[in-house]
């Protein structure tokens, strides 16, 4: 066989590959929506669910996806880019690294309904006088342990690929180590600790089994993040198991995807921008 039949071949392997991802994502999207655009009104996002959310809406639903994923990014980002900003920054190679690395790629691969019976042990049950119990933030402080593998990983990768020359010419300069990194690495490595940051919140926004043990499910619109209530996702999940009803659920599933969808585009259009921006700085 020819070298050129081999490039043929790979390359109609590729495309076919890509086509069939894009058809199945396609196909789901477009199925969701079928069934569950025609149910979507002012009145489905405005009220509160009904009848253990057989009737009703989604706003409270909706409310708690907003809150529940603030606050874990607000947990997860600070902690998880400080983690990677010292491995890669502040730390050789050394054993110490090594078995940091192995724990977070061990943390990374626990089933999800794993971390949420160790939610309900410890952030439901255990600090139930700091928490609250099932609430918002148990089960953020949840979520936190599941995305922070993710957020730190990928945030190691977009600080190993920024050129040591960088680090070297502002040291040259006679700046600090740690002004060195504030001020040259991480606005260079912002891109990709931003990616990692959507990849935790796509992971947050679609997580459904260790919720239901740590946030309590409430139909009401959260108070505080001391109190109980229900993602999106969850109650997607409660509305099709719990009640059969489907037409909710379809309706419920395209606000989902729709929110993930727009949260997606916002975010690239930000990172187009920042990638812009910083180009534009280092050109000018």
């Amino acid at each position: 066989m020819s070298v050129q039949v081999r490039e043929k071949l790979a390359e109609g392997f590729i495309w076919g590959a890509a086509l069939l991802t894009v058809s199945f994502l396609v196909l789901i999207i477009g199925y969701i929506m079928v069934q569950g655009l025609g149910k979507l009104s002012i009145s489905f996002f405005l009220e509160n669910p009904r009848k253990m959310g057989s009737a009703g809406g989604v706003f409270s639903p909706l409310l708690g996806t907003i809150y529940f994923t603030l606050l874990t990014m607000l947990l997860a980002v600070p902690v998880g880019v400080g983690a990677a900003v010292y491995l890669t920054e502040f730390t050789g190679e050394g054993t110490l690294v090594r078995v940091i690395r192995f724990f977070t790629d061990a943390l990374a691969g626990i089933p999800s309904i794993v971390i949420g019976l160790f939610g309900f042990a410890f952030f439901v049950v255990l600090l139930r006088p700091l928490t609250g119990g099932w609430s918002i933030l148990s089960g953020s402080l949840t979520a936190f342990c599941m995305i922070l593998p993710i957020i730190i990983r990928v945030s190691e990768e977009a600080l190993h690929a920024i050129p040591n020359s960088y680090r070297e010419g502002s040291q040259a300069l006679g700046v600090s180590k740690w002004d060195t990194v504030v001020h040259v690495v991480l606005p260079s490595a912002l891109p990709g600790i931003f990616t990692a940051s959507l990849l935790g919140v796509g992971r947050v926004i679609g997580e459904t089994a260790a919720l239901l043990l740590t946030l309590g499910g409430s139909l009401l619109v959260p108070k505080s993040i001391f109190s109980p209530g229900r993602t999106l996702s969850m109650h997607l999940y409660l509305v099709a198991m719990e009640t059969g009803e489907f037409s909710i659920a379809f309706a419920t599933a395209a606000v989902l995807v729709l929110l993930i969808l727009l949260l997606n585009l916002g975010g690239y259009y930000l990172m187009q921008r920042l990638i812009k921006r910083l180009a534009g700085g280092v050109g000018g």
